[in-house]
């Protein structure tokens, strides 16, 4: 049959090839999907052995994103903007990046009834996971976004990547004043793994503000606990981006998006995890 993988280090957690399997089922395509670790510094040759033995398509997750990005053959717009590929697809003998964080965060955005257009929004984090969604956040046309980092170079050079949208710009959290607020607020870091939060002060959040984390767990993530805290009432973690995303990857092998509807009920998982695959 088909084979399609997600690499990563470590992966063994990954509910990628749960949600694949059931695609397959689903839209009744014979394939196979499995988890291969591959550590840093490795993913050319574990990529290299998997085109070999019949590998058509696979998913990155961490560390290896922009190093997909790099070793691809043929890189779509969006991978080119953000450095980073999150979906390889085998064609004509080569490797061809996407990115599809982007659309499956906006989806779920959608899903959830959150809008961005019109509302400032702060963009926590200015790593892979970041770079991967700021593009489709940028487009879908918020007011004002905002990338906060630690460190703000590190925003100002993603940023700096995404020079034609006027309304992005960068901050070091340290540096947000006390008038500071935002109508929407997505963690991009991996803190919530860690059972930590990013350093942002109480006064970040808007009247009717929403906290997403790109994280996900089966308790609240600390970023998400915090903001409840905080009184903020919208709140929701990665797992539906997850699915999302993994769909759009699987039109792009398959050419036909598997409904996602009931997915997230069914595979919800138990104990805590991350979404970044």
């Amino acid at each position: 049959m088909d084979r399609y993988a997600v690499f990563g280090y470590p992966v063994s957690h990954s509910l990628s090839p749960k949600i694949h399997r059931q695609f397959a089922l689903q839209e009744e395509q014979a394939l196979t999907y499995e988890a291969i670790e591959a550590a840093p510094g490795m993913l050319e040759d574990a990529l290299q052995s998997f085109a070999n033995s019949g590998g058509l398509g696979c998913n990155i997750t961490v560390p290896h994103k922009a190093d997909a990005a790099r070793l691809a053959a043929r890189q779509s717009d969006a991978v080119a903007l953000a450095g980073a590929a999150n979906t390889l697809c085998r064609r004509q003998g080569a490797w061809e990046a996407h990115n599809t964080d982007g659309l499956g965060l906006l989806a779920d955005l959608g899903a959830l009834k959150w809008t961005l257009a019109g509302r400032r929004i702060a963009l926590v984090g200015a790593g892979g996971a970041s770079a991967g969604v700021l593009g489709p956040l940028l487009d879908a046309g918020p007011a004002q976004l905002l990338v906060l980092n630690r460190t703000p170079a590190r925003a100002k050079e993603l940023c700096s990547r995404f020079k034609n949208h006027p309304r992005a710009y960068c901050l070091g959290w340290d540096g947000l004043t006390v008038a500071a607020q935002f109508d929407g607020i997505i963690n991009a870091t991996a803190a919530s793994l860690a059972g930590e939060r990013p350093a942002l002060p109480q006064t970040v959040w808007a009247p009717g503000a929403f906290a997403y984390d790109m994280m996900y767990a089966a308790a609240p993530t600390a970023f998400l606990a915090w903001a409840g805290a905080e009184g903020v009432q919208a709140r929701a973690d990665g797992f539906g981006m997850l699915v999302e995303q993994a769909a759009e990857a699987f039109a792009l092998w398959r050419g036909v998006r598997p409904s996602t509807a009931g997915i997230r009920a069914q595979l919800r998982p138990p104990t805590p995890s991350s979404n970044l695959r």
